[in-house]
């Protein structure tokens, strides 16, 4: 289980998962059921680090997976976080 901490620009509820890639992403720590979609509209986190496209089904029973939604998504201050990408740092 991993430990939840306090969004420091939100105080929002966040727990840290290690992507598939590598990476560490802050999520939101209330876990969803989402239904797996190509073209939804949703990233969603699942707990063995994969990042999914998908949406929240109207109904529950239609759920393919439970996931974290990326607190980028719902912080109000997610930029305070964000690094910038690899070609934005190389023009500077």
């Amino acid at each position: 289980m991993n430990r939840v901490t306090k969004c420091r620009a939100c105080q929002a509820e966040i727990i840290f998962i290690k992507t598939v890639g590598g990476k560490t992403i802050p999520v939101n720590a209330e876990q969803i059921a989402y239904m797996q979609k190509k073209d939804g509209n949703l990233k969603v986190v699942t707990p063995n680090g994969e990042v999914v496209s998908g949406c929240v089904p109207d109904d529950p029973e239609k759920a393919t997976g439970i996931g974290y939604i990326s607190h980028f998504a719902t912080c109000s201050n997610a930029e305070l976080f964000r690094k910038p990408r690899k070609k934005d740092r190389k023009a500077r």
